[in-house]
C-alpha cells in the first residue's frame, strides 16, 4: 500500500526517446508529472499481472490522454486475462479519443523491436503473471580507421556502409569485408523486471547475465514463511537469484512498509553486495559494456541528472 514517501508499482524503462511503462499502479499518472519525464503520450504498457496495486493507475491515465486530445494509438500487453480486465475497467474510462490495441502474452512470446526485444517470462505467483526481459541485439565491432586507411576505404559513406555490417566495393574493384576493419561484436544491455514473485529458476534463467535486475522483495527471512503463502520473495531470496543469475546490479522494488530501505539492503548485501533499494524517482542508468557499470542515482528522475550521456544509457527510473 502506498506511504506518504512511496507510490506503488510502476517502473519506466527509457532508451533513447522511447518511454515503456512496466505496471501501472494507483498515482503513477501524478509520479510522471512530478518527475522529469511528464505525463507523455505513452505508446507501450506492460502489465506483469493483474493484482489491484500494479493496474489501477490505468484507467485515470487513459481518460487523462483522451481529455487531452490524444489521437495516437495506445497498446497494451500483459498475461492471459488483459481482454477481461479492459472490458471491466471500461466501465470507470468510458470512452476515449484514441484507439486502444490488447495483446495477451504467455510466456516465451517476444516483441521484436528495432535493435532489441522485449521477450515475456514465466513467474512463481498465485495468479497468471509474467515477468519481462528487454535485451538488446549484439553491435557491430569497434572500426579500425587505420585498418581503414591502409586498405584504402575512403572517408564517408563507404566507411557508413562497412559500420552497418555490410560489404563495399571499392573503385579498383576490390571487396572489403566488414570483418576487415570491424573488432568483435560488442553486446548489448539486458534489463529484467520480476514483477511479483517467489524465487524461480525461471527467473534465473532469464536474468542471466542482465545489466540490472529489478526483483520484488516484498519481505524479510523474519517472514519467510508469509512470503510462501503468498508467492512473494524476501530480500534474501532475491539475491540468491540474482547471484545465481550473475547480474550486475539487483534493484529491490515492492517492498514492504512494514521494513526500512536500509533492512531491506542489509539482509540482500549479505549474499548478493551489489544490491540498492531504490526510492521514488531514483535513476539506474545502464551503460553499454564497454562504457562502464549500471550505477544508482539518487533523485535522478526527478532532476534529470544522469552520469553519462543519454545516448548511450539505458535509463530505468522507479516511479
Amino acid at each position: 500500500m502506498p506511504t506518504a514517501r512511496r507510490a506503488l508499482p510502476a517502473t519506466l524503462v527509457r532508451r533513447g526517446g522511447e518511454r515503456l511503462l512496466f505496471d501501472c499502479a494507483e498515482g503513477t499518472q501524478r509520479q510522471l508529472l512530478r518527475s522529469d519525464v511528464g505525463l507523455v503520450d505513452l505508446e507501450e504498457i506492460f502489465f506483469t499481472h493483474y493484482h489491484a496495486d500494479h493496474y489501477l493507475g490505468l484507467p485515470g491515465m487513459l481518460k487523462t490522454f483522451a481529455l487531452r486530445g490524444r489521437d495516437v494509438p495506445l497498446t497494451i500487453y500483459g498475461p492471459i486475462g488483459l481482454g477481461e480486465l479492459m472490458r471491466t475497467l471500461r466501465r470507470v474510462f468510458g470512452r476515449l479519443t484514441y484507439p486502444v490495441n490488447t495483446v495477451e502474452l504467455a510466456p516465451g512470446d517476444r516483441l521484436e523491436r528495432d535493435g532489441y526485444e522485449i521477450s515475456a517470462f514465466a513467474v512463481d505467483h498465485r495468479v497468471t503473471a509474467v515477468g519481462y526481459a528487454v535485451v538488446e541485439a549484439e553491435r557491430p565491432g569497434r572500426f579500425d580507421v587505420e585498418v581503414a586507411d591502409r586498405l584504402g576505404v575512403p572517408p564517408g559513406r563507404e566507411r557508413g556502409v562497412l559500420q552497418r555490417g555490410e560489404s563495399v566495393t571499392l573503385g579498383d574493384g576490390r571487396v572489403v569485408d566488414p570483418t576487415n576493419v570491424l573488432g568483435p561484436p560488442r553486446g548489448g544491455r539486458k534489463l529484467v523486471l520480476s514483477g511479483d514473485t517467489a524465487p524461480a529458476a525461471t527467473v534465473v534463467e532469464a536474468a542471466t547475465g542482465a545489466d540490472l535486475l529489478v526483483h520484488e522483495a516484498t519481505f524479510l527471512a523474519d517472514e519467510r514463511e508469509r512470503a510462501r503463502e503468498t508467492s512473494h520473495s524476501t530480500a534474501g531470496e532475491a539475491a540468491l537469484v540474482a547471484r545465481e543469475a550473475g547480474v550486475k546490479l539487483l534493484a529491490l522494488t515492492h517492498v514492504s512498509t512494514r521494513y526500512f530501505a536500509h533492512q531491506v539492503v542489509e539482509e540482500a548485501t549479505q549474499l548478493f553486495p551489489a544490491t540498492v533499494v531504490p526510492r521514488d524517482f531514483d535513476l539506474v542508468t545502464i551503460p553499454f559494456p564497454e562504457r562502464g557499470e549500471p550505477e544508482h542515482v539518487r533523485s535522478g528522475a526527478r532532476t534529470g541528472r544522469t552520469s553519462a550521456d543519454a545516448g548511450g544509457t539505458l535509463a530505468e527510473p522507479i516511479l
